[in-house]
């Protein structure tokens, strides 16, 4: 039996949050698939009515976050600008991930939740097709790292009867 929870529980963060949303962002395992962001750029987004965060809660402990990007976009396209746990690799991103898709599609007018992400992270790429993501295309080299190369993400995407189609098989 795996001891991973059933479910997370998801809260909208606060700027308490901060100091965990920048620790975990910063995690030696994160340093290759997600970007780090400034105190103030966390701050504006935060404050912004584009964006939400959210905190994923176990056992009423944080383990992870998600930022939504897009809130107000006249189309229902949100963008997922960044999922992080605290302990990457054990099952509970998958957990958490699903919640997200509930709570974008239930409490937002998202008709479209897209993504990028690293064509090396083949472990998340995984992951979102698991859950209905559906690859849209590859973003030739659009990131250049610190040391000069460039790296390719996927772009990938679900939509809303497609989250309704697999809730209903649920």
């Amino acid at each position: 039996m795996s001891d991973v929870p059933v479910t997370v529980a998801l809260r909208r963060a606060t700027a308490d949050d901060l100091g965990f949303v920048m620790a975990t962002e910063r995690l030696p395992e994160h340093e290759s698939f997600i970007g780090r962001w400034s105190a103030d750029r966390h701050g504006a987004a935060m404050a912004s009515e584009d964006f939400a965060y959210l905190i994923a809660l176990a056992e009423g402990e944080p383990v992870g976050f998600a930022i939504l990007r897009d809130l107000t976009d006249p189309h229902g396209n949100v963008g997922l600008q960044r999922i992080a746990m605290v302990a990457p690799g054990r099952g509970l991103g998958r957990v958490f991930l699903a919640s997200l898709l509930d709570w974008v599609f239930r409490e937002t007018a998202c008709h479209r939740l897209c993504l990028e992400v690293f064509t090396a992270n083949t472990r998340a790429r995984h992951v979102y097709a698991s859950l209905g993501f559906v690859e849209e295309g590859i973003l030739r080299e659009v990131v250049r790292r610190a040391d000069g190369t460039r790296v390719d993400q996927a772009l990938m995407s679900i939509l809303r009867p497609e989250w309704l189609a697999l809730r209903s098989a649920d």
